[in-house]
């Protein structure tokens, strides 16, 4: 196919990728990277800041001592960086080292009578770590689970169900923002409503949709966000943020410190502070991304993630085009409201055999990434399922080069 010529290369467009790739020094390793869900490229910037935080924030915060100053200084910059990219406020940051570690501390620290009483609905698209935590926590209590399915033709998750499973019982709603192998973006603005009315806990995993969409908890209408740093870069830590940080102090008691207040409540221990000054990095290179880039942190951070947002709308659509132009290649959900996550399955070939193909070609793919959607949608039939994705690193000729691998199965 002729990308050029029916107008969807991204090559007149005003973000600069070539500026985007320089900033990555593992670029240069010879690889084609398109398995972001397993955590994108560091940037230079970001390893810089871990390795040289190494040296000096060893201390916990809490002293009176230099080392110790620091690190609760770096604390509080995570936590204004996080709020800077979700529009939050900083004083509702939790930090944590997982999505699923954040998560569980939050339905530890919820009444158990939040779930003797009432249902939890949790999805099929969701993540492991948005569902475990609340099916365990259900079960601990007895309480009820109900399950949002997907629309296994288009992969979405239909908005109009949550209208059947959110009734005034309803204590927890677990919905992901972005789906992470066929990037269906849900709606959440015709759930949140009706979370609202029923009184209910609203917790969206933005995880999926952070590198590339500018968010604002308060537009989403959710009570709690979580995003996870190594999606977009960072070091492996998460971070979950309440919409109205009042509400931490309602909840029960989880750090290890009887006087903890704020977040620190739901922090059980300090954390690294080399980790904390990588996630501040991390979040400093997102708002770089474009050049022309002015003002505060978070106007920057919307101007280029927009950037971001727009090039990669384009060069999925080029990902997604050329990849059902292969006869054998079937592409996993029609849904066109996207991130620029696509998983597929090849005919008569296992989803294994296909990322050792691509890997023996340079190509790095992820292969059955564990999803109950997939498997709604009967991906195991195929063999299982092959997912890619695409970075603000990623071009043209990456996902040529993919495609072309892909045609050796023919």
């Amino acid at each position: 196919m002729n990308g050029e010529s029916r107008g969807v290369y991204p090559r007149a467009m005003a973000f600069d990728v070539a500026y985007v790739r320089g900033l990555i020094p593992s670029l240069g390793d010879g690889w084609i990277h398109l398995d972001p869900q397993a955590g994108m490229q560091v940037p230079d910037s970001v390893a810089t800041a871990v390795t040289t935080s190494f040296r000096h924030l060893a201390a916990a915060p809490g002293g009176v001592y230099p080392s110790a100053r620091a690190s609760a200084d770096v604390t509080d910059s995570a936590r204004r960086a996080i709020a800077d990219l979700v529009g939050g406020d900083a004083a509702g940051v939790v930090l944590g080292p997982s999505r699923y570690s954040l998560l569980a501390c939050l339905a530890e620290a919820l009444s158990p009578h939040a779930f003797l009483r009432g249902d939890v609905v949790v999805t099929r698209q969701d993540d492991e770590p948005n569902i475990v935590p609340w099916v365990r926590a259900a079960e601990r209590y007895a309480g009820r689970i109900r399950w949002a399915e997907v629309d296994v033709e288009s992969g979405a998750l239909p908005a109009w169900q949550f209208g059947d499973l959110v009734t005034p019982e309803t204590e927890v709603v677990a919905v992901t923002l972005a789906s992470s192998t066929t990037g269906a973006i849900t709606d959440i603005s015709e759930i949140t409503p009706l979370v609202r009315e029923a009184g209910a806990l609203f917790v969206v995993d933005a995880t999926n949709a952070a590198p590339y969409l500018s968010l604002d908890i308060h537009e989403l209408g959710a009570d709690v966000l979580v995003v996870s740093a190594e999606r977009w870069g960072g070091p492996r830590m998460s971070a979950m943020v309440f919409r109205e940080p009042q509400v931490i102090d309602r909840l029960r008691l989880m750090s290890m410190d009887p006087a903890a207040k704020g977040p620190a409540r739901l922090e059980p221990e300090p954390h690294q502070g080399s980790m904390l000054a990588g996630l501040v990095a991390s979040v400093e290179h997102i708002a770089g991304l474009d050049e022309d880039g002015i003002g505060k942190r978070r106007r920057r951070l919307v101007t280029s993630l927009d950037g971001v947002y727009e090039y990669l709308q384009r060069l999925t659509y080029y990902l997604v085009t050329t990849l059902t132009q292969l006869n054998h290649v079937n592409v996993v959900g029609t849904e066109e409201n996207r991130v620029p996550l696509v998983s597929f399955t090849v005919d008569g070939v296992s989803a294994d055999k296909v990322v050792r193909r691509l890997a023996d070609n340079g190509v790095c793919a992820l292969a059955d990434v564990p999803n109950r959607a997939l498997v709604r949608m009967g991906a195991p039939d195929f063999g299982g399922a092959v997912t890619v994705g695409l970075a603000p690193y990623s071009t043209p000729y990456e996902v040529d080069h993919l495609v072309r691998t892909l045609g050796s199965f023919a």
